[in-house]
């Protein structure tokens, strides 16, 4: 990677937090999500079908990642961006199982860095609160924006975008000297990858039992299986199929409810 592409994957990290200054909706519930995420960083390394590839499957495998009470148990974004990130400069050569169980690898060791620093940011931000609070007191609501804005964002920066950068640097000079997928057994990185596989399919059974609200509606859902399995049709034609039938369930339901 170059200093270029380093800096970029770094603004994006930061910007996929919820803190970002783009907001939680175009931030954390966009930037932040995998599947964006691992677009985002194929379009700068200029991979984006491997980087997809690994990007579906940890979209799904985290699908089921909740933040109860403000909880962080692994940061996503950057879970996501270390993970495709290294799974490109590391597995060039390699099938997409053996780059899936690479992605989850790097995934796992982001996430845990990201975990490390949401906790270093809330106890930074801890102090925020009194500068806040002097200023509620002596009545200058025009600088309550300092602790929220300017100092909160540069906490959030510090701790995001600084050790992205160190760690992104870490990898590229790492992939540079040796080539770190090949000190990696084959049997491991088929194993994350089956791992990784597994993990899917409890992230789509989670979203699946969220979704279901008759049993019949499994049969629509298998019907689109089908349709993809063993008549070969692109997601993209099943999706048409789907809003065709569910216009047309909507139209005759309305009807048979006016008559």
């Amino acid at each position: 990677m170059t200093t270029a592409q380093i800096v970029l994957i770094g603004l994006f990290i930061y910007l996929g937090s919820i803190g970002s200054i783009v907001g939680n909706t175009l931030g954390w519930y966009n930037l932040g999500r995998p599947l964006v995420a691992s677009f985002v960083v194929g379009c700068i390394l200029g991979n984006v079908p491997a980087a997809m590839a690994v990007g579906i499957p940890l979209q799904i495998m985290y699908m089921g990642n909740v933040t109860p009470g403000g909880a962080v148990a692994w940061d996503l974004s950057y879970a996501t961006y270390i993970g495709t990130a290294g799974a490109l400069v590391f597995g060039r050569g390699m099938g997409t199982t053996e780059l899936i169980g690479l992605a989850v690898v790097f995934a796992g060791v982001g996430g845990f860095v990201g975990q490390m620093m949401w906790n270093l940011s809330y106890a930074l931000n801890l102090p925020l609160n009194r500068v806040a609070y002097k200023y509620a007191e002596a009545g200058e609501v025009k600088k309550m924006f300092i602790p929220n804005v300017v100092l909160g964002q540069l906490i959030g920066f510090l701790c995001r975008f600084i050790p992205a950068v160190i760690v992104l640097t870490s990898m590229t000079a790492a992939s540079a000297q040796t080539d770190f997928a090949s000190l990696i057994p084959g049997w491991l990185t088929t194993a994350l990858g089956v791992f990784g596989g597994m993990m899917a399919a409890l992230g789509m059974g989670i979203i699946l039992s969220f979704l279901y609200k008759k049993q019949y509606h499994f049969v629509i859902f298998l019907a689109g299986f089908i349709l993809v399995t063993y008549l070969k049709l692109s997601i993209m034609a099943v999706a048409v199929i789907a809003i065709i039938t569910a216009v047309l369930y909507y139209v005759a339901a309305s009807r048979k409810e006016a008559s």
